[in-house]
């Protein structure tokens, strides 16, 4: 509430519960007031702060000394009240690797992870085309249907990030099932009885992968386990950061490429025209790939602490506090793009997008985010005529933090 001439009015924000269903399926509505009236906005109840505009988004990037990349809390439901803060630094105990370390750990970790990486995914494209060929003989159905969210979006990413890591084929899906119990921690709208499940869920995935790890360090092979074996053999890392660093990768590293995968076909799969335009010319799915990280981010933000007493926007944050950057929001910002609604295939800053974050801590990953989306949504184009969305919808995963479908069924016309 505002005042105005001695009257108390009301503003476009008053009321708005941000965990709202319709909000979480559909936030741009909620980004837009946010980024209009207050683009550095607390949660009700909470310490936790929404920064939604480019501007603001793009500034607290720039100050790492005010804003930590540390993950030190999330939010947590409660039946009769605001959410509350629950700990994730055990009191400054915490351990945190690549996108929640700051530097000069985070240097450290990016580049043994990344020389890993560039040498892999230059070998990687028959074995990426291989597993799309492979997911969508198991997935189309006899009745040319294809839910595409399961049976692709989120089986391509983890089946390559095991690979990379050097885990075992067979241990996928378990592996995926902990990855997104990981991303349902950090979304914002778990519930105090949903919150046990999960923090066990992850003391599952770290035992899982320090006994994988302890494996390596006897016979280090040429993978990312082999990698940070040498590494810890070296005395360049210690074990509990190398098992932190693979528990990040497994938990995260398939997120972004699920989301696009997905985001990507249920935009064309609403647009015949869009999708007729990259069949006729298969050159233009790379430039629709970051309309479609722009427009879908598959992180919807990231979080900060606030190290210190500073204000973000003339907006007062205390020390301690929390920030979620809305990736999702800054990206429709129409301050930094015209028409930010729209597919626009030759926007000029077409890559000025923060899908994959900015700076340092720009994902580690993206560039097999982009291969991998680039195989599916091309076999996609390639092996119909049309695809639609099928009878029941698409369903979104209720999260402040991702954006992910938890559910996709396309109808297809094959060729």
């Amino acid at each position: 509430m505002t005042s105005k001439g001695g009257l108390v009015t009301a503003t476009p924000l008053d009321g708005i519960d941000v965990f709202a269903a319709e909000h979480l399926d559909d936030p741009y509505g909620l980004y837009g007031k946010l980024r209009a009236h207050a683009p550095v906005y607390r949660v009700p109840g909470t310490d936790f702060h929404l920064v939604s505009s480019r501007e603001l988004v793009t500034e607290a990037l720039a100050r790492p000394e005010d804003f930590s990349s540390n993950l030190t809390g999330v939010l947590v439901q409660r039946p009769d009240g605001p959410p509350v803060t629950f700990d994730m630094d055990g009191g400054g105990r915490a351990v945190h690797v690549l996108a929640t370390a700051d530097d000069p750990a985070h240097t450290v970790h990016r580049r043994l992870v990344l020389a890993t990486l560039a040498k892999r995914i230059r070998t990687l494209g028959p074995t990426v085309r291989a597993l799309v060929d492979e997911l969508w003989d198991a997935g189309l159905g006899s009745d040319d249907s294809f839910e595409w969210a399961a049976d692709m979006a989120d089986k391509l990413p983890l089946a390559l990030v095991a690979s990379l890591v050097g885990l075992p084929h067979h241990d996928v899906p378990q592996l995926l099932a902990w990855a997104y119990d990981s991303t349902e921690l950090l979304g914002g709208v778990v519930t105090g009885d949903r919150l046990g499940e999960l923090v066990t869920s992850a003391a599952e995935l770290a035992g899982y992968l320090h006994t994988e790890f302890t494996a390596a360090k006897r016979d280090p092979q040429t993978d990312l386990l082999g990698v940070l074996a040498h590494a810890c053999n070296e005395g360049a890392l210690t074990d509990d950061v190398a098992v932190l660093i693979l528990v990040q990768l497994v938990g995260a590293g398939g997120e972004s490429t699920a989301g696009l995968i997905a985001n990507g076909a249920r935009i064309l799969a609403a647009d015949p025209a869009l999708q007729e335009r990259l069949r006729r010319d298969p050159s233009l799915i790379d430039p629709f790939l970051d309309e479609a990280l722009r427009l879908e981010s598959p992180f919807r933000g990231h979080h900060r602490h606030v190290v210190a007493d500073t204000t973000l926007g003339g907006v007062r944050l205390p020390a301690g506090s929390h920030v979620l950057l809305l990736w999702g929001a800054a990206n429709r910002d129409p301050s930094a793009f015209e028409n930010p609604d729209t597919v626009v295939l030759d926007r000029p800053n077409l890559k000025g997008h923060l899908a994959f974050g900015k700076g340092v801590h720009f994902c580690v990953g993206s560039a097999l985010a982009r291969m991998e989306a680039l195989a599916a949504l091309t076999a996609l184009l390639e092996r119909t005529t049309s695809f639609t969305i099928a009878d029941g919808g698409a369903r979104w995963v209720p999260s402040l933090f991702v954006r992910r479908h938890r559910s996709l069924p396309l109808q297809i016309e094959p060729t």
